[in-house]
């Protein structure tokens, strides 16, 4: 019984991930807007930064959006994508459609490297350090309150 009241009153969003505190997996992919360039974590080190993984068919994506937008309009940290099983067409016109909030988003055709970050389904944000070390993870649409109270303080943080 204990087990079972510990369980079900756990956040699921909050589900511990194996790469907190660990080197982000490595990946080298083409950018969605630019398929002739790559995009690489090892371009990122150096910075504080967000992985957020989406998708066009993603319906959760689209409630997660309007905020993503106003993110990136707030320049406090850089927000890149990864476009997660879907076609770059696709991405490219949900993208024109909706607003771009990316510096740049990679494209994840075949999802290996969301299986490298343990992605469960879209969408998913990582909070990625200076070092390319993941310190959060978000399992879910990004909320006021998932920014407010844990991935913004945590940036400051970690840009210090």
């Amino acid at each position: 019984m204990a087990f079972l009241y510990v369980g079900l009153s756990r956040d699921p969003r909050e589900v511990p991930s194996p790469l907190l505190d660990k080197p982000a997996p490595a990946f080298a992919l083409s950018q969605l807007h630019d398929p002739a360039s790559q995009l690489t974590n090892a371009d990122l080190k150096g910075k504080v930064w967000l992985l957020n993984v989406w998708a066009s068919w993603c319906v959760s994506c689209r409630v997660e959006h309007p905020l993503l937008m106003q993110l990136a309009a707030s320049n406090v940290v850089p927000v890149y994508g990864l476009d997660y099983k879907d076609k770059p067409d696709a991405g490219r016109a949900w993208l024109a459609k909706n607003g771009n909030p990316y510096t740049a988003s990679a494209v994840d055709l075949d999802g290996r490297v969301g299986i490298d970050y343990g992605v469960y389904g879209v969408p998913e944000t990582f909070l990625i350090d200076k070092q390319g070390v993941v310190r959060y993870k978000q399992i879910g649409p990004l909320t006021v309150e998932s920014l407010q109270q844990k991935i913004l303080p945590l940036v400051r943080e970690l840009q210090k």
